[in-house]
């Protein structure tokens, strides 16, 4: 039997092949109306795209994947969401890749490497070298998300992200304005990685604009950024001297919180009463916790969609783009954690 195609599906619905494309491809601009009739087409006959074809047709394939260290990080699953739904808008299918952090497998994937069907990739790296990622950045349509510092024109690669440092320092400062005078921070990485990096130098700015002083003490070390990392380093700082305990912190992602915030209610601690607590990532978890976690929140759908431009653009252009660093937007959002005030959660 020969196989199914457009033409057969846009002649059972009563439309054109360019409507039948469009609602394949899930683009914007088809009526519900006829997107349902499509889709009962789509259905009645069996048809399945075939990316092979297509790409003879047009030299791509419509498929694009987002590589993340970890998936089962909040932030990292919502950024998929929303990576999803602009990629959806435009036309492209997302492959998800979790790298968990290998060096090679996010080269590979940076490469395009064994995914040969691959458009380009929007990569989230986190251990992969500048001397590794330089010489190849540029062969392939690749989009950087995060932190990452390769240093200033070593990767030619768009790059988006948000103002780590200053996130850093806003969240420190709102900790200093509300009284507290022993502010540790949890999330100094001993991999060194550019993320904790930016957001002990914005957590020292803020510091010395208070009038405080920076105490190596209260700066916890962490191996990742999760919850037992975050459990095992507020245990640390229970460990000093009561006068020399922190009486708030700032955890550098909202999973060392949690796990911080564990920590907290074994010693008998209340928070925000005993000890302040405070994140990154503006994740639901944060959200939802007891009590609610004031944090710094990323707009994801804001990344997600100058991530998917930026590979967009180099995906169909004819020639050269120039690189850029796109810089999206963040915002503090104070909650229970420090400021005391319980307050019910939207919807």
């Amino acid at each position: 039997m020969a196989a199914v195609t457009l033409k057969d599906v846009a002649e059972r619905a009563g439309v054109s092949i360019k409507t039948v494309s469009n609602v394949v491809r899930n683009a914007p601009r088809v009526s519900d109306a006829t997107r349902t009739r499509v889709l009962a087409a789509v259905g009645e006959l069996g048809y399945r795209p075939n990316p092979s074809a297509r790409r003879l047709r047009t030299g791509r394939s419509g498929l694009i994947a987002l590589a993340v260290p970890d998936l089962g990080t909040p932030y990292f699953a919502e950024l998929a969401h929303h990576v999803g739904r602009e990629a959806s808008s435009r036309g492209f299918t997302v492959l998800i890749e979790e790298t968990r952090g290998d060096a090679r497998e996010e080269l590979r994937l940076a490469t395009g490497v064994g995914a040969s069907l691959l458009d380009g990739v929007i990569l989230s790296p986190l251990r992969v070298s500048s001397a590794d990622l330089a010489p190849v950045a540029d062969e392939f349509p690749l989009v950087l998300l995060g932190e990452r510092d390769y240093g200033s024109g070593q990767v030619v690669a768009d790059h988006v992200l948000i103002d780590n440092v200053a996130a850093a320092r806003e969240v420190t400062a709102h900790l200093a304005a509300l009284g507290h005078t022993r502010i540790g921070a949890i999330g100094v990485d001993e991999q060194r990685s550019a993320t904790s990096r930016q957001r002990l130098e914005g957590f020292q700015q803020a510091l010395h604009e208070a009038g405080l002083t920076y105490d190596p003490r209260l700066a916890a070390r962490v191996g990742e950024f999760d919850r037992p990392n975050g459990l095992a380093a507020m245990r640390t700082l229970l460990e000093l001297p009561t006068a020399a305990r922190p009486d708030a912190v700032f955890c550098f992602s909202d999973l060392l919180a949690v796990g911080a915030r564990r920590a907290l209610y074994e010693a008998g601690l209340d928070v925000p009463g005993d000890v302040a607590l405070a994140g990154v990532d503006g994740s639901g978890e944060a959200l939802y916790a007891t009590p609610s976690l004031t944090s710094v929140v990323p707009d994801k759908a804001v990344i997600a969609a100058l991530a998917v431009d930026c590979l967009a653009a180099r995906i169909g252009a004819e020639g050269p783009l120039p690189y850029e660093v796109r810089l999206a937007p963040h915002r503090l959002e104070v909650r229970e954690s420090t400021d005391g005030m319980r307050r019910p959660l939207p919807g």
